[in-house]
């Protein structure tokens, strides 16, 4: 009996040692997979600062240069079929590097929904402009494109010191300039503005869509798409259309 017991006892705390090891590896395998997560959001969040840093090299060339208040600037809308041509312009305090802020056309709408906000927040100040398709079709794209940049810096308080644009010069405002070409993709600040003018312009065109439900305009956000161009075709145009841009789709 004592022998039988004995065993028992023996097998019992085989098992609890058994059982022991096996959660002490569990946990330390939980333990080095948490901890591979960890390095890794850290060697991401390294890489992502310095991604943005590189993006912030024509701002550093300007506070170098010793100017104080910088501001980006872009569009949304050139393109499109329908809906205005949007600008915005946005200054950043010196130094701010926003995690997720890129060119808006290589970001989801989510993202740029969120990093909208964010660039609100942090902005030293922002401004938008809005040129109407009725306005596009007076006096061109281009020209609509430029108004449209003119009113989003005069929106800006303080004054910006010196702008940096995507690819445009404007010949109408009294501010140094610095051109860009591909901007959005290679100056954080043409980038923050890329989203405000993008995330704005989708809005409006969102409302559209509940206003003129034909035309799927919350779909392509009114751009020459096949359905949009067979949707002009079959009920013509509504009033947001450009004349000028869709020529070639009415009788």
């Amino acid at each position: 009996m004592e022998q039988q017991a004995s065993k028992e006892n023996k097998a019992e705390s085989v098992d609890k040692a058994e059982k022991t090891i096996k959660t002490v590896k569990t946990d330390n395998a939980e333990k080095v997979k948490k901890a591979g997560k960890a390095e890794k959001a850290l060697i991401a969040r390294e890489k992502e600062l310095e991604r943005l840093k590189a993006m912030s090299i024509y701002e550093t060339e300007a506070y170098n240069s010793g100017y104080r208040l910088v501001a980006g600037i872009d569009e949304a809308g050139r393109g499109p079929l329908a809906g205005p041509v949007v600008a915005a312009c946005v200054m950043l305090p010196e130094g701010c590097l926003i995690e997720g802020v890129n060119d808006s056309k290589k970001l989801s709408a989510a993202q740029r929904d969120k990093l909208y906000d964010v660039i609100i927040e942090k902005a030293v100040s922002f401004g938008v402009g809005i040129i109407d398709e009725k306005c596009i079709d007076e006096i061109n794209i281009l020209n609509a494109t430029k108004l449209a940049m003119k009113q989003a810096v005069d929106e800006l308080k303080p004054r910006p010191e010196i702008l940096l644009i995507d690819a445009v010069k404007l010949e109408n405002v009294n501010i140094p300039q610095m051109s860009i070409i591909k901007g959005d993709a290679l100056s954080i600040s043409i980038a923050a503005a890329s989203i405000i003018a993008k995330v704005t312009r989708d809005r409006i065109i969102d409302e559209a869509d509940n206003v003129y439900p034909l035309y799927g305009f919350k779909k392509h956000k009114g751009y020459g798409t096949a359905e949009h161009i067979n949707a002009i075709k079959k009920y013509g145009l509504c009033p947001i259309h450009r004349i000028s841009f869709t020529k070639n789709f009415t009788v």
